[in-house]
């Protein structure tokens, strides 16, 4: 059993994604995802000279990722995995809000108590969302962002990396052989980078 790590800012549609990809992935090799919470906000802090649109795309995020670590500290890691799916299908599908009734809407659909929304707001778990940003970030280097996977290779060496960025969500065997391809060149020394120019916006489904 291989065991993939993502870090994860539930308004990246790019993140979402690169989640619903590893989920197909589980469905066709043997591995386990597990989630955990970074901020693009955190990300951006105090950074200059941000495009005008990004900043105010920027705007509304920290308040999902308070509510993300206040439910990760109330009911164990393990609860991000269906709460990032019931925020994901809230922002990317419905196009809901960010807000108040995505976050109540969410932790209702899952059982969950609805005062962890008040979190939006609240500072009592920066620290928290710091260092779990950091463990995300800081083995890949040079702030790269989100998606960002941590894959154990099979020698006990971390692989740790940005990506994969794709659009749309490969599926069936298809999302597997992305995986064997991943895998492949993450885990080959002296390999950094593979990139092509974007030619659309994320198709999300």
């Amino acid at each position: 059993m291989t065991t993939a790590d993502i870090w994860f800012d539930p308004k990246c549609p790019w993140a979402w994604n690169t989640s619903r990809w590893l989920l197909e992935v589980e469905r066709v090799r043997d591995i386990e995802v597990r989630f955990h919470v970074m901020s693009l906000w955190l990300l951006n802090e105090g950074r200059q000279g941000l495009e005008e649109w990004y900043e105010r795309w920027l705007s509304d995020t920290l308040g999902p990722v308070r509510v993300l670590i206040a439910a990760e500290r109330e009911y164990g890691t393990e609860v991000l995995r269906d709460l990032y799916t019931a925020f994901g299908d809230r922002i990317h599908r419905n196009k809901t809000p960010i807000g108040r009734e995505l976050y109540t809407g969410a932790l209702a659909e899952l059982g969950l108590t609805g005062k962890l929304a008040d979190a939006a707001e609240d500072t009592a778990h920066d620290e928290a969302l710091r260092s779990s940003h950091r463990a995300g970030l800081d083995p890949v280097g040079e702030d790269l962002g989100t998606p960002a996977l941590h894959v154990m290779g099979a020698d006990g060496t971390l692989n740790a990396f940005f990506g994969p960025v794709v659009s749309p969500v490969p599926r069936a065997e298809a999302a597997g052989r992305l995986w064997d391809g991943v895998l492949g060149v993450s885990a080959t020394p002296g390999f950094f980078e593979l990139k092509r120019g974007r030619t659309e916006s994320p198709r999300v489904d």
